[in-house]
């Protein structure tokens, strides 16, 4: 065998320089004569000098043959080399372990009353020496006080039984020693939180059929359950029958669910739990009526469904309301979820209402058909015509005068704008009915002075709002903008309900609105378009295009117009 070999966890490394461990850790403690040693021995190694002796060793860093050996007797006890043959003399080259804290030759025999100990508490098996080491190594690396880690190790012992792994072992002291508890009071009083919490686990875990005793990771997130999300046991056990939880991750897993979803007291998780499988197969349901796709239904679930099931939207009543948003192109639970806030906010949520509520949308998109096929257009029905029934009722008029107004409204530059002008004139002089339109009015193919100056304000009105419309329009073509526009004004949704319940969440969709403003503004810049774009800018600043100021008189352009226009 070659006087200087790898194990085979180095050359799995592949490395062709140091270790920044050994530079790290090792290097400022070293002898300088062993650190000379290493070196060239990774030299000798990584250059495959296999023939090369001790000896040869020796003579070419001109020392002797027994300070060569020395120093590699010196490395071993750091365990950075380990001697395999003392005759011929023959080392392996180890990895370098433990990148922080300050390397110690580990003196076994400092602690054989601890070894002794140790030896008691495990009775079942013997303790082979490299399982000694590693307890060691605890004591010098962690500043353990021997009897503190002897209390770790019988806990331990007395929560998994003599066949134990040593590795259970170091992770717990380890857990131990990252919150400070490394002196015998300090371990006693973390062992004695988590005595006070072991009988509600035992409890927990007798109730869910679960084997085993709890141990340090079973206490941690029993104090996360209890103390930090703030279930009680009774919860627990409730959460983990419903959710067939059978470890205690898969616990925790349940628990965090219905907390995202403010579920605490025991009849509220029953009763979540028993339409759960339901809030899926609704989502679903909902996705398909919208023509979506989604692969994981459970944020829709948590941030849409749950909500409108908890306001009492039943299954078919949210399918019902998703097809008539697909119709209306609505197709996206986002915009989904704006509908259902417009008809909470009016009070409708039985089926029978929203049902009561589409027909009758139903009824006045077929109304807005007719108007507009006797107004001579031929396009969609949009939400502006639906805006424009909604205030031509306010008047007070019936569908027949709409239609009158819409057949005087036919063949006109601006067949809405004057329709609009007509209806506000009939308005004015109390023409409800069509027998009660005179041979003179609009309907019959004039126009009043009155209908003529509502009319040229309406058209003045309606570019400006038509200029800020095909602003907005132009900006929300680009694919960037318009996913700025759209976190936006969902965010906008969730914030009121946010101020309302979560102050820490609320501030969190400021702060995230607040971003999207500024990306949304820089990437206006660059479209070369402005926020106040998508204002309407009025011809006349002082009435905003009304002909009236703000207390009711005439504006000088209403006086300037009806002067040139001799009305």
């Amino acid at each position: 065998m070659a006087f200087i070999s790898e194990s085979e966890q180095l050359t799995i490394k592949g490395m062709t320089e140091v270790e920044n461990k050994f530079i790290t850790k090792y290097l400022p403690v070293l002898d300088a004569k062993a650190v000379k040693i290493y070196l060239y021995a990774l030299y000798v190694c990584r250059s495959g000098m296999k023939s090369y002796s001790a000896g040869d060793f020796a003579e070419k860093l001109g020392m002797t043959e027994q300070e060569v050996i020395n120093c590699f007797e010196y490395l071993e006890e750091f365990e950075l080399v380990s001697v395999t043959s003392r005759s011929p003399f023959e080392v392996k080259l180890l990895s370098a372990e433990n990148v922080l804290g300050t390397p110690k030759k580990l003196k076994p025999e400092k602690y054989s009353a601890f070894a002794t100990a140790v030896q008691s508490i495990i009775t079942g098996r013997m303790i082979s020496t490299n399982e000694f080491m590693e307890y060691y190594y605890l004591l010098d690396e962690y500043s353990f006080d021997q009897n503190a880690l002897l209390m770790i190790i019988n806990y331990c012992v007395n929560l998994r039984g003599d066949d134990i792994r040593p590795a259970y072992i170091k992770k717990v002291a380890k857990s131990f020693a990252e919150e400070g508890a490394t002196t015998a009071k300090k371990v006693e009083e973390k062992l004695s939180s988590y005595s006070s919490a072991t009988p509600s686990l035992i409890k927990i875990f007798s109730a869910l059929s679960i084997n085993r005793r709890p141990d340090v990771d079973d206490n941690a997130l029993y104090e996360k359950w209890t103390d930090k999300l703030g279930f009680t046991d009774e919860a627990i056990i409730c959460a983990a029958r419903h959710f067939k939880a059978r470890t205690a991750e898969k616990i925790d897993c349940a628990l965090n669910e219905l907390f995202r979803n403010r579920k605490f007291d025991v009849k509220e998780i029953e009763d979540y739990c028993k339409t759960r499988n339901s809030l899926y197969v609704c989502a679903g349901e909902i996705a398909k009526s919208l023509g979506v796709y989604i692969q994981d239904a459970s944020p829709y679930v948590e941030n849409y469904v749950g909500v409108w099931r908890d306001r009492g939207y039943e299954p078919d009543t949210l399918t019902l309301i998703a097809d008539y948003c697909f119709m209306q192109g609505k197709n996206t639970f986002e915009r989904m979820d704006d509908y259902i806030e417009s008809l909470y906010a009016d009070g409708i949520i039985s089926k029978e209402a929203v049902t009561a509520k589409l027909q009758s949308l139903a009824k006045d998109d077929k109304l807005l058909k007719n108007i507009l096929a006797r107004c001579g257009l031929s396009r969609k029905v949009i939400e502006y015509d639906r805006q424009c029934l909604r205030r031509w009722r306010e008047w007070n008029f019936s569908d027949e005068m709409l239609l009158a107004a819409a057949d005087a409204a036919q063949g006109k530059n601006n067949p809405a704008a004057y329709m609009n002008a007509v209806l506000s004139s009939w308005k004015s002089e109390g023409l409800t009915t069509p027998e009660s339109l005179p041979s003179h009015a609009p309907a019959a193919g004039g126009e009043s002075s009155k209908a003529i100056i509502e009319r040229h304000y309406y058209d003045l009105r309606a570019a400006a709002k038509e200029r800020a419309d095909r602003a907005l329009a132009k900006a929300m073509k680009d694919d960037c903008y318009a996913g700025i526009k759209k976190e936006l004004d969902s965010l906008s949704i969730k914030l009121a309900f946010a101020e309302v319940s979560d102050e820490r969440r609320a501030n969190e969709i400021s702060g995230r609105i607040s971003e999207l403003d500024r990306r949304g503004d820089e990437r206006l810049a660059k479209l070369g378009i402005s926020k106040e774009d998508f204002k309407p800018h009025y011809k006349c600043s002082l009435c905003n295009d009304t002909g009236y100021d703000s207390e009711g008189r005439q504006c000088q352009c209403l006086k300037r117009f009806i002067k040139v226009n001799n009305l």
